[in-house]
């Protein structure tokens, strides 16, 4: 299928912000500052993203529009990065324009959330569209609540923006969910108002999340491979 010329444009345009916002986390600077400080042949570059705001797009179906580009929370949690240089990182993003925050209370046995949790006082948390996950596998009810208070706990926050069924990917997957108590407690935490959407997410065959959608499960979103939909 041959691209057009509104879509190569759009690419470039992309391509053009999330540079910019990359090299402004690795160095500390703002966008503004690009281009003072870079090579004559980078500075077309600096000087186009920051007359650009951080471009929005909405989220599956949820009515909220995010940052086109997110932050991950996995690295976060890492032994080479100080919980300092953590708390730079998700702040340098969220100054930028950066809106949506991924995370997992698996990543790096919880470091990586309470590390985001730090991030998101003074403040930041008011900021941002966090996303973190529901690691009970087993699909059950206690391990959902487990999941649920960990996360609740070291991210500093009340509430969690979009809650998702982590790593749905075995075909016994969805008839747990509705059958050990997992979407049961997620919709009742959501009437509870600690969590605001329900999704799911999933790295392998399409059918298992064919499977949910039809099911009703991920009327919010849904994720696949990194990709929400």
């Amino acid at each position: 299928m041959t691209e057009t010329f509104g879509e190569k444009m759009n690419r470039r345009r992309f391509l053009q912000i999330a540079t910019g916002i990359i090299t402004a986390l690795a160095t500390g600077k703002s966008w503004k500052s690009l281009s003072a400080a870079t090579p004559a042949a980078s500075r077309t570059l600096a000087s186009s993203t920051e007359k650009t705001e951080m471009p929005m797009r909405l989220l599956g179906s949820t009515g909220v529009k995010v940052s086109l580009l997110g932050l991950g929370g996995f690295h976060l949690g890492l032994d080479s990065l100080t919980d300092g240089k953590a708390i730079d990182l998700v702040r340098s993003a969220l100054d930028q324009g950066v809106t949506f925050l991924d995370n997992a209370p698996e990543y790096n046995e919880g470091q990586s959330e309470e590390r985001m949790g730090k991030a998101l006082k003074n403040g930041y948390r008011d900021r941002a569209f966090l996303m973190t996950k529901n690691c009970a596998h087993d699909r059950t009810r206690a391990g959902s609540i487990k999941s649920l208070e960990q996360s609740l706990r070291a991210l500093g926050t009340d509430y969690i923006d979009l809650w998702l069924f982590h790593e749905m990917i075995y075909d016994n997957d969805p008839d747990w969910l509705f059958t050990r108590g997992a979407l049961e407690f997620a919709l009742e935490a959501k009437k509870a108002g600690k969590i605001r959407f329900i999704g799911f997410s999933g790295h392998k065959h399409p059918d298992i999340h064919l499977d949910l959608l039809a099911r009703g499960c991920g009327d919010d979103t849904a994720q696949r491979d990194g990709r929400p939909l």
